[in-house]
Formats: C-alpha cells, sequence, structure tokens
C-alpha cells in the first residue's frame, strides 16, 4: 500500500522541507514536490491532504516502565489527592466501585506526599481506618516508595523487628510500623505481592499502548524486567499483543533467563519487542530525599542521601555488561550516584561508547562531571519535566542555585552532548509535548523560572524525544526523522511546534500516530 501526503508542513529533522512524503507499506519511500511525487501515485495509492497541518516523526520513549503502565491502569488513582481524606474517598470508591471482596489485594498509585495538606506520607493507621479487611499496597509518584496498611504487612510477613534491608527503609516509630516503605525496602516485598490474572495484566497491555499511542509514542520502553515479568512477557509475544516496538532493560539477575527465554530478542525485534540491555539503580529521588548526594541537603548537613549498591557491584555489572556487549541503564539522580556510575565505566575507558552507556534521570548530574560524560560516551536522558512537577521541593531541598542546575540540557547542549528526554511513566503521563515546553520554558507550578541558562529551543528538545532517542537505542538508521528508508513511524499535529510561542507547546495535539504506516491512534483531544 502506498500512501501520498502533501499540503501540510513537514517536520523531518534532515535539513530537508519538502512539499509531500510517499510512504510505501511501512517505509518512507520519497520525499519532494508534490508535482514530482504525484507521478507515483497508482491504482494502489491514498493521497492525503494534510490540510495545513503538520506531520514530523513519531516520539521514542527513551524511559519509562510499560507494563508499570498498564498495571497502573487497573488501580486506584490518587494524582489528584491533596489530603488523607481525599486518598481514603478514592480507596473506598474503588473498591465499592470494583465490588473487592475482602482479604483481597487493592492497590493504588500516584500520591505525592510533598501535594498533601499535611505534608508528610500517609500511615498504615488512615489506611486501616477505612479498609481494615484487605491488604492495601499505595504507590509513591516517584515509585521509589509507598505505603501498606496492617493487612498489607501481616500477609508480607513484615513485623517490627523485620529489619531495613541494605539500601532501604522500613519506617518505624517508637518501635512500631508507620507502614511506609522506601526504596529497596519497597521494590523487594512490592514483588512479593500476587499479580493479577493474566487476561486483566493483556487487558491492561492493550489500554498501555493506546495511551503511549495518544502522545504521539511508537517505541516505547519496558525500563525494568524483573524475574517476575518474564512470564508475563512470554504470554504477551505468545499472543502477539504488542503494536508499538517496547524496548526492555533487564535485572542482572535474570541474564541466563532471557537469553534463554527470549534469544530472538536479544538486541533485536520480534513480536516488537527488543531486549535492549541490563538497568541498575544507584538511587532514589530528590523528591523523596533518597537521591544520593555529594553536598549534603540544605536542611540537614549531615544528609546526603544514599545509594543502593556497592561500588564492587557496580563495577562487576558494568564490566558484564560490557563482555556481553549489552547497553546498560543507570538510575542516577544524585550527583553522587553519577560519580559512582561514572567511576565504574572509567575502570573499561573510552571502550565504554561502545555500548552507549544511559545515565536516566540526571536531576543533579554535575555540571562538573559533563566533560567524564561526554569523553566515556554516556548518554544522559533528562527527567526534564521536574522542573514543573517537583522544582519548587527541589528549590526548597536544595536551594535556589543547586535547583536550578537540575536536567543540564543547556549545559549538555553547549559541550554538544547528546542527550534524551523522558517522563519516567508511570510517574507522570508520557506527554511529549508538555517535556518539550518544560524543556523549553523550565518554570515550576509557582512560576519560578528554574535555570534560564539551561532553557534549550524548540527544536533541540524535539530532537531529544526523536533522532536523539533513536540513536540511544541504535535505531538512528531506522527511526527519528523522515528520510528515505526509515521506517514511516510519523504523527500528524493540530499545529506547527516551531511556529507558536513557546508557551503553548503543552497544549499542542496529536491527531494521528502512524507505526510502520500504519494508523494506529486517532483523535483530537489528548486522553485525561
Amino acid at each position: 500500500m502506498r500512501k501520498i501526503y502533501y499540503n501540510g508542513d513537514f517536520i523531518t529533522l534532515e535539513n530537508e522541507n519538502p512539499e509531500a512524503i510517499v510512504i510505501e507499506n511501512d517505509k518512507i519511500l520519497k520525499l519532494g514536490k508534490v508535482k514530482d511525487l504525484i507521478n507515483l501515485k497508482d491504482g494502489n495509492t491514498e493521497v492525503i491532504d494534510l490540510q495545513r497541518k503538520t506531520m514530523m516523526p513519531a516520539f521514542i520513549d527513551s524511559h519509562s516502565h510499560f507494563f508499570a503502565v498498564a498495571d497502573n491502569l487497573m488501580q486506584a488513582s490518587l494524582n489528584d489527592c491533596t489530603s488523607f481524606k481525599q486518598i481514603q474517598d478514592a480507596l473506598l470508591k474503588y473498591k465499592n466501585d470494583n465490588s473487592v471482596e475482602a482479604e483481597k489485594w487493592i492497590f493504588a498509585n500516584g500520591y505525592d506526599h510533598n501535594n498533601l495538606e499535611e505534608g508528610q506520607h500517609i500511615s498504615k493507621k488512615e489506611i486501616d481506618d477505612i479498609l481494615p479487611n484487605n491488604p492495601v499496597v499505595i504507590k509513591h509518584q516517584s515509585g521509589h516508595s509507598g505505603v501498606l496498611n496492617s493487612m498489607g504487612l501481616e500477609m508480607l510477613g513484615i513485623t517490627k523487628d523485620t529489619p531495613s534491608p541494605e539500601g532501604g527503609k522500613i519506617e518505624k516509630e517508637n518501635g512500631e510500623l508507620t507502614g511506609y516503605l522506601e526504596e529497596n525496602a519497597f521494590i523487594y516485598y512490592l514483588k512479593k505481592i500476587p499479580m493479577p490474572t493474566i487476561d486483566e495484566l493483556l487487558e491492561g497491555v492493550i489500554r498501555a499502548q493506546e495511551e503511549y499511542a495518544s502522545y504521539g509514542i511508537t517505541t516505547a520502553q519496558e525500563g525494568y524486567m524483573t524475574k517476575e515479568l518474564v512470564a508475563i512477557y512470554k504470554e504477551i509475544m505468545k499472543r502477539n499483543e504488542l503494536f508499538l516496538d517496547i524496548v526492555a532493560f533487564i535485572e542482572t539477575e535474570i541474564l541466563d533467563l532471557v537469553e534463554n527465554d527470549f534469544k530472538e530478542n536479544i538486541k533485536k525485534y520480534k513480536n516488537n519487542l527488543k531486549i535492549g540491555g541490563i538497568k541498575i539503580f544507584l538511587d532514589g529521588s530528590p523528591q523523596s530525599r533518597t537521591a544520593w548526594m555529594r553536598t549534603p541537603y540544605i536542611d540537614d548537613e549531615n544528609y546526603f542521601g544514599y545509594g543502593t549498591m556497592n561500588d564492587i557491584d557496580v563495577q562487576k555489572v558494568v564490566k558484564e555488561a560490557y563482555n556481553n556487549n549489552l547497553q546498560i541503564l543507570a538510575h542516577c539522580n544524585g550527583d553522587r550516584a553519577a560519580e559512582q556510575y561514572i567511576n565504574s565505566l572509567q575502570s573499561i575507558g573510552e571502550k565504554a561508547k561502545k555500548i552507549r552507556p544511559v545515565l536516566i534521570h540526571g536531576q543533579l548530574l554535575g555540571v562538573d562531571q559533563l566533560e567524564m560524560i561526554k569523553k566515556l560516551g554516556v548518554i544522559p536522558s533528562f527527567f526534564v519535566a521536574h522542573t514543573y512537577y517537583w522544582g519548587d521541593v527541589h528549590i526548597k531541598n536544595f536551594g535556589k542555585a543547586r535547583a536550578s542546575k537540575i536536567s543540564p540540557a543547556g549545559s549538555s547542549k553547549a559541550k554538544d552532548i547528546l542527550f534524551t528526554f523522558h517522563q519516567d511513566a508511570p510517574v507522570i503521563k508520557p506527554n511529549m509535548f508538555e517535556t518539550i515546553w518544560c524543556a523549553v520554558n523550565r518554570i515550576t507550578k509557582s512560576g519560578e523560572i528554574l535555570g534560564n541558562d539551561e532553557k534549550i529551543d524548540v527544536l533541540d528538545a524535539i530532537k531529544a524525544v526523536t533522532i536523539n532517542a533513536a540513536y540511544q537505542y541504535f535505531e538512528e538508521d531506522k527511526k527519528g526523522s523522515i528520510k528515505e528508508g526509515k521506517l514511516a513511524d510519523l504523527i500528524i499535529l493540530d499545529k506547527n511546534p516551531l511556529k507558536i510561542n513557546k508557551q503553548d507547546l503543552r497544549n499542542v495535539k496529536v491527531l494521528e500516530t502512524i507505526k510502520d504506516g500504519n494508523t494506529i491512534w486517532r483523535g483530537h483531544t489528548l486522553p485525561n
């Protein structure tokens, strides 16, 4: 099937300005003038008038947790809650709306203690007051902590005598559990909670793909494939349920398992899934005050956050990735975590460039660390929407000067370092135009400008979520720009982001998303 698109603006990212483009089956066939390309029309050609709308490459998600997005779509949402009472009301509504029986788990996500009237984490007591007969877990918006009620703690075997694991915390007050867990403690026990049925999970997988596509994304990431997810992804592959490309990064402990069960997916797509490499966590999140810093948090000269792995283990994983020719993604929010990652890569030297190591988030990555980042070929992938969502919190935790340097895209651009952007969904929605708006304007929720010198222009922000992201995945020859021979992964927009006021960027609407030449999503409004 051949399609000719004309009468619109084309953002190719290839220094070309065509009047029309032709796609055939799953590839971009030609770019050029309308009068020349119309000659390619035959009886099997659809000619599409864009009516002055804009076509550009589809977005590429450089870091998120695809399955967690699918899972979250089946849970109670606490995103809009601003008090303990609202959280309680949302949990009760979810239980009643879904007729959840006694002793069945209730999952909720999206609360942020920074947005609550109480200014602190909810505890097991408030959850017990309304749901004493159901085990409950609510996940913090950062994904790095959460709260369990008494029944949930009991079912997971957590008592007041259970010690906190290294790199994690089981909170206790006066020797009693509060229900709050963070980092390695939360991640460890979250894995022990029973999964929904496979059919329920696969329904979530379809809904998650539709959500990504509604934001113009055709390639997404499974940011941390654990042992528990292997069986689920095997079933997804068996049923051929993916219509987006998913790039998965695995925990190191399951490398042998993945090499056996997904041998045809390693570094190449089969049924739209590719195993891209290995993922490690080196610290937590700055808004939860668990990011590992070289200098202390502003209100406590003795508190630096903390790491989650020791130096020897990090070096071991880095070398294992390099020896297996696998990319490695390291979660580093604080500059001390970034330092640990950089030091481990230095044991390999500039040969590390071969695997294109990625530093995920890099909120507090030091500008002084960028030279070594460039030397080692590290790709920083910034969660730049932090400027809006938690910029005011970062000012409180680190002071205005340090907070103004979060997600240092401007400094990276000045040093000619290739970088990407992401939303870490389901932490926030995978809304690429909101992220572009954040990178260009750097405005906090309270209206403060957070780092004028770290702003970048619109074109560079678009590249960070298209052609740069394709490079991050070793797919720059197939995706990320409109070029003859590349895949026809495209989006149609209601307006040209290069021609509007920068403040209006987050209002750009994706009207249609095209994957491999086929429309996979069409609409007129972004999802709520």
